[in-house]
């Protein structure tokens, strides 16, 4: 008897053993984002700032022919700029500091054509670095714009002008920062003042400003940076500026040459992890102009875009035209805010909390069903391999009206589903949920939207994956706001 008690006692630890026996992670999905990558998708929302000449002149894009000493804000405070960006939920702000007609807005050695040239300041001011130290101050990610076409200089299209916007690019990653994104835009070429040539130049956008050359320079003094167009992309264009993307959205991409890294939607098969960001300004001009006062966003179509960029697996990127007076515009202002606050009022209150999660599969006790419930971003819940099919059945505590759900998957081991669908048990048994758009892929992060429904239960059901799911975050909650 003593022999068969040890004897069962070591079948028992054996199992016990063995249930408890570490099971690897999921194989990766590639391509996977690198850390950086991560902590961009993190961010979800931040400013662009558009101000220069052209905000003295009452256009867009400037010819590269106005005076310098047009540029002169009465009262520029880049802390008012903060601040409201700030207020507005916004993690960090992206500075034009130098659009197409090539006025810079640091006093750089490399032209005349900069705020040393102006009565701003006496000649003796700085944008950019007062802009980097309002961020500085108050915990905002500073990021730069650095048009590479110039519209004012006189070599532009020849080799000297290569040097000379290198040289720009030097001046500002040696003097301003740390950078989170810096900027190369598309805009490139065509009729300009060019030192007074007045003529349409062209060149190779892939192969003339020497993009790969420029990254690394950037690269070198801020490894963490994300560079936004060019030929070596961190992140890509949704392929708007209207600030929306596709509700199918995946992070892969595979860009085919310079200003090409751009889509609605990516690529499933994609070789590089690009996510992309929705660019958009508040106001239907990137610079300011009074007679558009009248025509900011309104909140109800901000709150949309939102839905519709980082509930779509996106980040928003959103403009501010600073007035004339230099500050944010009282209006834009207020607008921001009254966003970021509809925006947390709609997210303020998780049904999930304390909700039991059950799963169709599991990996492991590693991979708990309940870890998307658990607040924790880098515990996940994942299924055997081999297993793409699977369901979360989520049972709150009491019956709750429902209308709005947040998905998230574990995007380290790359994204993997492609199509999923929600139910609630209701009197007549389990019902599709009638969500706005289609539920496809999920990402980073994945908002749905849906007509009010009351329900103990819900239930998720991932119908087709690239691999082993691997879902981290699961939120439910009940929203007021009217943007469908």
């Amino acid at each position: 008897m003593k022999v068969f008690k040890q004897s069962l006692f070591c079948f028992f630890t054996i199992i016990l053993l063995s249930s408890c026996k570490e099971v690897p992670a999921p194989e990766p999905i590639m391509p996977v984002p690198t850390e950086s990558q991560i902590e961009w998708h993190k961010m979800e929302t931040y400013a662009f700032i558009h101000f220069g000449l052209n905000t003295f002149n009452d256009m867009e894009w400037g010819y590269g022919n106005t005076p310098a000493d047009t540029f002169n804000p009465t009262d520029l405070d880049c802390k008012q700029w903060v601040s409201t960006i700030k207020q507005a939920g916004m993690k960090g702000v992206i500075l034009t500091a130098k659009h197409h007609d090539g006025f810079c807005l640091w006093p750089t050695k490399t032209t005349d054509y900069s705020v040393r040239n102006s009565p701003w300041r006496n000649g003796n001011g700085d944008v950019v670095a007062e802009l980097s130290q309002a961020c500085k101050e108050q915990g905002l990610k500073f990021g730069l714009y650095l048009s590479p076409w110039d519209r004012n200089n006189a070599h532009y299209a020849q080799e000297e002008y290569v040097k000379t916007y290198h040289n720009q690019i030097s001046e500002l990653i040696s003097n301003y920062g740390p950078l989170f994104e810096y900027w190369f835009d598309g805009a490139n070429g065509g009729d300009g003042w060019y030192g007074g040539a007045n003529e349409t130049r062209s060149i190779d956008a892939s192969t003339y400003y020497r993009y790969e050359e420029a990254t690394a320079m950037i690269k070198k003094l801020h490894p963490n940076v994300m560079i936004f167009g060019g030929t070596a992309q961190d992140i890509r264009w949704i392929g708007n500026e209207q600030g929306f993307a596709d509700a199918t959205q995946w992070c892969p991409y595979t860009p085919k040459g310079a200003h090409y890294t751009m889509s609605l939607r990516g690529m499933e098969n994609g070789k590089q992890w690009l996510g992309g960001e929705c660019d958009v300004s508040i106001r239907p001009g990137w610079f300011y102009h009074q007679s558009e006062d009248d025509k900011v966003k309104t909140l109800s179509h901000l709150v949309d875009l939102y839905y519709r960029s980082v509930g779509h697996n996106a980040t928003f990127l959103l403009n501010f035209p600073v007035a004339l007076n230099g500050k944010i515009h009282p209006i834009d202002s207020a607008r921001a805010v009254a966003w970021h606050q509809t925006i947390e009022n709609s997210f303020k209150n998780n049904l999930m909390t304390g909700a039991k999660v059950e799963c169709s599969n599991r990996r492991s006790r590693q991979y708990l069903s309940e870890f998307v419930n658990d607040g924790d971003w880098n515990t996940y819940w994942a299924t055997e391999d081999g297993v793409t099919k699977a369901s979360l059945t989520i049972t709150f505590d009491f019956p709750v009206d429902i209308n709005r759900l947040l998905l998230q998957e574990y995007i380290p081991l790359g994204q993997r589903v492609r199509s999923f669908n929600v139910e609630a048990e209701t009197d007549e048994g389990w019902e599709h949920v009638a969500v706005v758009d289609s539920t496809t892929t999920i990402g980073y992060k994945r908002i749905l939207r849906f007509p009010d429904v009351h329900t103990s239960k819900i239930r998720v059901n991932f119908t087709d994956s690239k691999g082993p799911l691997c879902i981290n975050n699961i939120e439910a909650y009940y929203s007021v706001d009217t943007a469908f």
